[in-house]
């Protein structure tokens, strides 16, 4: 096959998405994905429906008893390119859930019962795949992700700012002691709430949409253990720090290690994840 589709790309590009032969009429796109095992970009040609405003493709495979390659490399890297042939643009690949999955499939039969024939050769499931233009601004679920930690960045600040008046001695100790605590169980709590619903929303959705995700959403979750732990300690410190028995320095210096990888975990986030997340959920409000 792969003679045969270089010549298809071949005539794509030279046609500007315009096929005659077998393909006369059909809505076709170049798809080019990353090699799973090879690391190197595969380009493959495919039949495409806009369904909903979305640029659908189905894994068919001519009905083959395996998925096609390309399949597999989005499932790796999610990160794809589409040539439509008066455009080439970047997209991000997403697995709709198994309901929308359905809905879908049946909206592309009702356009293209072709892909019925092909499912009724197999016994596998035909993957459905969205394309999302990721130049396509829309607010969404990563744009509020990265809002929540920016306002978490500032209450570090104002801890950090409150640790380090009680280590210099500044302002009355007994209520700048309740200030910081009052501080550090506002942070704790909306922390504590905000990772909580990464794990039981956000991090799942995400798994079952971009399989490619797993090493980085497991690498999130552990970072959200090592933090709980850090946060604990700061939280007990901050509680039971007694002016003029505990040390300030030590607390700082806590509170400075859950302060660095707070925001180097924030970071990996926004860098990962915000992408997909403004493509898979709108934001709220």
């Amino acid at each position: 096959m792969t003679g045969f589709n270089d010549q298809v790309i071949e005539e794509f590009r030279q046609n500007k998405g315009k096929l005659g032969g077998m393909f006369e009429g059909w809505r076709l796109i170049l798809l080019t994905t990353v090699g799973a095992k090879s690391g190197k970009r595969w380009t493959s040609p495919l039949g495409c429906l806009e369904i909903d405003g979305k640029t659908v493709v189905v894994a068919s495979n001519m009905g083959a008893p395996r998925n096609p390659g390309w399949y597999h490399n989005i499932r790796h890297d999610h990160r794809v390119a589409v040539e439509t042939g008066t455009e080439t643009y970047e997209a991000i690949a997403a697995l709709p859930s198994t309901m929308e999955r359905d809905a879908l499939f049946a909206k592309v039969v009702a356009e293209d019962p072709g892909f019925a024939e092909y499912q009724a050769k197999t016994t596998r499931e035909l993957p459905v795949v969205i394309l999302h233009r990721i130049d396509d601004r829309v607010r969404g679920m990563g744009d509020f992700l990265v809002e929540v930690h920016e306002w978490l960045r500032e209450e570090l600040k104002t801890l950090r700012a409150g640790v380090d008046d009680l280590v210099a001695g500044r302002a009355e100790s007994l209520a700048m002691e309740k200030s910081l605590r009052a501080h550090c169980v506002s942070f704790c709590e909306a922390l504590t709430k905000h990772h909580t619903g990464e794990d039981m929303g956000a991090f799942p959705m995400l798994a079952q949409r971009f399989p490619a995700l797993a090493p980085t959403l497991a690498k999130l979750g552990e970072d959200h253990v090592v933090v709980a732990t850090l946060q604990k300690r700061i939280r007990e410190l901050v509680e039971g720090y007694v002016h003029g028995e505990s040390d300030p320095v030590s607390l700082r210096e806590d509170f400075d290690a859950l302060a660095g990888k707070l925001e180097a975990h924030f970071a990996y986030e926004e860098r990962t994840v915000v992408a997909a997340l403004n493509l898979t959920a709108p934001a709220y409000g």
